[in-house]
Order: structure tokens, then sequence, then C-alpha cells
């Protein structure tokens, strides 16, 4: 018999059972992590966004988020992930001259985003 044909067929058969083991590990992985909840950041002000931090309500450990470079105002926006925790979450947005705002407990579970207006914010989505 040629051993090509003795070898090819056992072959396929390794690579099958290889994405059947494959296949399942991946979709447990995928069962595993924490999905990143996205938040949008509107700024309608007249004023740039030069500074952007999240912390859990209540405690002072902001985090800072990266911009990149700063959010224009005129109806601009950004999305960013939000870190592992709870719900709750205060913002804290800092603008061109210096000018800091906080935005305590949104609720970042419920609400998609954030409009800064020259008013204050309010959630959004």
């Amino acid at each position: 018999m040629n051993p090509i044909r003795t070898f090819l067929p056992a072959a396929m058969l390794a690579v099958v059972l290889g994405n059947l083991i494959v296949a399942p590990s991946a979709a447990c992985a995928d069962a595993t992590r924490t999905p990143s909840r996205h938040f949008d950041l509107v700024n309608v002000t007249f004023d740039s966004v030069t500074a952007l931090a999240i912390t859990p309500t209540g405690r002072e450990a902001f985090q800072d988020i990266a911009l990149g470079k700063p959010l224009q105002g005129g109806l601009n926006s950004m999305t960013f992930d939000v870190p592992a925790g709870g719900c709750l979450r205060d913002l804290r947005v800092t603008f061109h001259g210096g000018r800091t705002e906080i935005f305590p407990r949104i609720d970042v579970c419920r609400s998609t985003g954030l409009r800064l207006t020259s008013r204050g914010g309010g959630p959004g989505g």
C-alpha cells in the first residue's frame, strides 16, 4: 500500500481532533472574560477637556483616562473603557484653563455616557 494514502487520512483526523479541542477552549476563555464597559463623553461646552479621571463613588483614588489630545468643545465626543468595578462612579473633568468639575454618582451600568454642557452635565443614553 502507498505510504501517502495511509498517512493522509491519519493527518486529517489529527487536524480535525485538534480543532475540536481548541474551539471549546477558546469559547470557554471568552465566557470567563469580563466584558469592558464603554462610556461616551460628549463635550458641548465652549472649553476643551484637557484631563479626565474616574473613581468608584466615594473614593479619592481617581484613575486617569487617556485622552490622547484635548477633547474640543462644540459637540465633540470620545469613548473610553470604564475600569473594572461597581456601577456608581465619580468622574472628574478638567477643562482648558484648569477649571475642574466632579460629576458624582454616575451609574455607568444604566447610562452610556455623559453630555457636558455649559450648564453642567447629565447622563446620556
